[in-house]
């Protein structure tokens, strides 16, 4: 009967996180969709493939060394490479093993975290950018530099969890605030698109080609969401130790449940959603990248708050997250097409370091060795936005940037990116029609 049970509990634990990962997909669906939307109708097909194209080259990277890196850096500042092992492509459990049912799956839901990644820098430097210099990014991004922080501040084991009581159970600056500091490294460098602002230096708009695609791609990534969240839990462990206490737990092996996640969910979505169409005046665009803003801003502490923390933490993440935005935008010339590092850094950081404040001494491991704290919180955000987030993309941005290979010309950017296939089309249907008049004729 011990048998069957622990091989119930395998085989749960194997179909939990198996299906987090179609879920999780949903999010790449959807920031496809946000990011054709936005873009104008002759950058369409580049902007589809771009963010297409990150499947594959993330994947493959994530393979070969991005999984290991979380195994092999926990401890700073080089952690324990031996303890990366087991996560390197020819061992035994990264492939077929009827030994091992949980690693494939375990190892996809990280690689969605990392499509995840790369897809925020994505939308963010959209209709200039070439493909070549983004796949580059979007492996130092996916594949190296969220790896790296998820190593510190999101495995049990990480030093800012064991020194600094860092505690981000969904991916407020794990995820979301280091890629919105990566966008703005990028942005620097790539620049504005051409036309964006006016002589005296005032932003025009670039509106959205298709707000009703920006709205589906947003709902989208609601629902692949609930993915994001289930996979950042363990789904059950015997938490006392003598079986009286079975149930999920953060990544931290913190207690939490499914029933406390799905209230602080759906609040920080509603604080989100009115947030955004609020400040905006009812703009759909706004409100919607409101509603996603206000469910990273709660994030970091959303296995613990109560339903009304969630509430009004997500409303004030939305304030600055908006805020913050244009100011940046009009100070500085920054061209954010889709307000990446806004909706994920700004609220993503504010998330990191108010949760160091809400949670104050609830202990950020289970055994109570060390307790969440403001200290912590800021330093842990400082880390994810700046010193692994905007520094590492505004080097290597930097550099492409100087071999030339970093921007498109000028000349097809004003032409659109899907010139080439455009004018193919347009010679292919002329083509057909010709030969569709000629077969009449005769």
């Amino acid at each position: 009967m011990g048998n069957q049970l622990d091989a119930l509990v395998t085989v749960f634990t194997e179909f939990y996180y198996w299906v987090t990962i179609p879920l999780m997909f949903l999010i790449h669906i959807g920031f496809c969709l946000y990011e054709v939307s936005v873009s104008r109708h002759k950058n369409h097909m580049h902007t589809l493939m771009k963010n297409a194209m990150l499947i594959p080259v993330v994947t493959l990277s994530f393979f070969f060394f991005g999984f290991w890196i979380y195994f092999a850096l926990p401890q700073w500042p080089l952690g324990d490479i031996a303890s990366g092992t087991g996560a390197l492509p020819w061992d035994l459990t990264m492939g077929s093993n009827y030994q091992d049912h949980i690693m494939g799956v375990f190892w996809a839901a990280f690689l969605l975290f990392a499509w995840t990644a790369a897809s925020i820098v994505s939308g963010a430097v959209i209709e200039r950018i070439r493909t070549g210099a983004f796949l580059i990014l979007a492996v130092l991004v996916g594949s190296i530099t969220w790896v790296i922080d998820a190593a510190w501040g999101w495995s049990p084991t990480g030093w800012m969890v064991t020194e600094l009581g860092y505690h981000d159970a969904y991916a407020s600056g794990v995820i979301h605030g280091i890629c919105g500091g990566a966008a703005l490294g990028i942005l620097v460098h790539l620049g504005p698109r051409i036309g964006k602002f006016a002589p005296d230096g005032t932003p025009r708009n670039i509106n959205p080609h298709n707000p009703w695609f920006a709205v589906i791609g947003l709902f989208i990534i609601y629902a692949g969401f609930w993915g994001f969240y289930a996979a950042c839990n363990v789904p059950i462990l015997d938490f006392t130790g003598d079986g009286s206490v079975f149930t999920a737990t953060t990544i931290y092996l913190t207690p939490t449940t499914l029933s406390t996640i799905t209230f602080n969910f759906l609040l920080s979505l509603a604080g989100g959603l009115l947030a955004g169409y609020t400040l905006s005046k009812g703009d759909a665009y706004w409100t919607f990248s409101g509603g996603l803003a206000g469910i990273i801003a709660a994030s970091a502490g959303n296995d613990l708050y109560h339903p009304l923390q969630a509430f009004f933490i997500a409303i004030v993440g939305v304030w600055i997250a908006y805020r913050m935005h244009f100011w940046v935008e009009r100070k500085f010339k920054i061209d954010d097409a889709v307000g990446a590092v806004a909706v994920h850094g700004y609220a993503g950081s504010f998330g990191v370091i108010i949760c160091g404040f809400m949670l104050w001494g609830y202990p950020s491991l289970a055994d109570g060795s060390v307790t969440i704290n403001p200290l912590g919180q800021i330093i842990g955000a400082i880390i994810m936005f700046v010193v692994l987030g905007f520094i590492p993309t505004y080097i290597v941005a930097g550099i492409l940037k100087a071999m030339g290979v970093l921007r498109i010309p000028r000349e097809l950017e004003l032409a659109g990116l899907d010139y080439i296939e455009e004018q193919t089309l347009d010679a292919d249907s002329k083509e057909i029609k010709d030969a569709e008049l000629a077969e009449v004729n005769n």
